[in-house]
């Protein structure tokens, strides 16, 4: 079964962060997902630019309705995500506790619920 982890972070301090810090971070995330790769649970990860670089889109009685920056005003926001293919809930969680993100921010874990092979629909 799929699962998306996505992390989030308080983006208050991302300015303050030195270079040896951004590098030990890179790090650790470099070995996280080198063990999900190796234990062949790793689908997809992607990194995310701060949250004021955000554009929010929503349609309302046929009316575009365009909002700069995210759709949450909370100091936490989304930072990244992993997509990874383990057997329940409990290996997901497993494997959410050994992300470096768990360390600083919070990660959501959420199933996926698309049909295996993806939408039919889609050509």
């Amino acid at each position: 079964m799929r699962y998306t982890f996505f992390l989030y972070h308080d983006e208050s301090g991302a300015t303050e962060v030195s270079e040896a810090d951004m590098e030990r971070g890179l790090r650790m995330f470099g070995e996280y997902i080198g063990a999900l790769k190796k234990a062949g649970v790793f689908v997809d990860t992607d990194r995310l630019a701060p949250s004021p670089t955000a554009t929010t889109l929503s349609i309302r009685n046929g009316e575009r309705l365009i909002q700069d920056g995210p759709y949450a005003e909370t100091k936490e926001q989304l930072g990244g995500t992993f997509v990874i293919d383990v057997p329940d809930l409990d290996a997901a969680i497993a494997w959410a506790e050994k992300c470096p993100a768990a360390h600083f921010g919070k990660i959501e874990i959420r199933a996926s619920i698309m049909p295996q092979g993806g939408n039919p629909y889609a050509g």
